[in-house]
């Protein structure tokens, strides 16, 4: 049973660190992926799991950004430390919305949406929504194409898009990308502030599950342990190249063929739920 939750690991670790990144919802295909192959484990651990393996993919672009997000870099100039500051408290800035309504909600989320079905319906939704807002802009030129020039008003702005990815099968970093756009920034700018939001918010997010799967009795036994460390070290490894690979896609290409995926997989979805 150990090996085949390794293994099961392993595969949702590379599902994480590909959908974590891409706007395609990584929540919602963990979700899906434990469907096909669970885990042999509790439901708490499972819901724990798809939240907490999230970290190994948020510690990719702390590894990947490392120096852009460093404010005591002694070889930065005055002018860039600030930058560097400034955008750390934009990012702060951003998370509150999310982060109220998470607490808020965060269990009534967990029993009603974290099924196949809602996830479905999120994923078509807003792939409609990136076929849209990609035609509507086509022939627009950015507003926002430097980081350094994101104002307050669009982290908070970003903050609120944020607040729909709490429902599975949205997609973090395809919200508040897609709110990014809508508001004028450059796809490249709207995916490193995505990026970087996702630090904070992802280590409070998971922060949450833990204490809570910890609060209701659940402990951790070395198989446990050993499960959640190899999706988080999978997710990572995986991350670092699918984010490599994004920032070099969104330079010559749009996010419609997520949009297109994101509908198709989700009429699947209903109609195997169907038939």
């Amino acid at each position: 049973m150990f090996f085949a939750n390794f293994i099961k690991a392993v595969i949702l670790g590379i599902v994480e660190g590909i959908t974590e990144w891409l706007p395609i919802s990584s929540t919602g295909h963990l979700i899906l992926v434990d469907h096909l192959i669970k885990m042999q484990v509790s439901k708490e651990f499972t819901t724990m799991f798809n939240v907490v393996i999230q970290l190994g993919a948020i510690m990719a672009v702390v590894y990947l950004y490392f120096n852009k997000l460093n404010p005591f870099d002694a070889s930065k100039s005055p002018l860039q430390r600030k930058q560097t500051w400034d955008l750390w408290f934009k990012v702060i800035v951003a998370c509150f919305p999310s982060a109220v309504i998470g607490l808020l909600f965060d269990d009534w989320l967990d029993a009603h949406f974290y099924k196949p079905f809602p996830v479905a319906l999120m994923l078509i939704i807003y792939g409609i929504g990136f076929i849209w807002v990609e035609n509507r802009n086509r022939h627009l030129k950015p507003k926002c194409t430097d980081l350094n020039r994101f104002t307050y008003r669009a982290a908070v702005m970003i903050g609120i898009f944020q607040i729909l990815a709490l429902m599975p099968g949205t997609s973090r970093s395809g919200a508040t990308i897609l709110g990014g756009i809508l508001i004028g920034a450059s796809r490249y700018v709207a995916a490193e502030f995505s990026f970087f939001l996702g630090i904070p918010t992802m280590f409070g997010a998971s922060g949450l599950k833990l204490l809570k799967f910890l609060k209701e009795g659940n402990v951790f036994d070395f198989q446990l342990t050993v499960i959640l460390l190899t999706g988080m070290i999978v997710s990572f490894v995986v991350s670092v190249l699918v984010i490599k690979f994004l920032m070099d896609y969104i330079k010559k290409h749009d996010f419609s063929v997520f949009g297109w995926y994101r509908i198709i997989l989700g009429v699947i979805i209903i109609l195997t739920m169907i038939f």
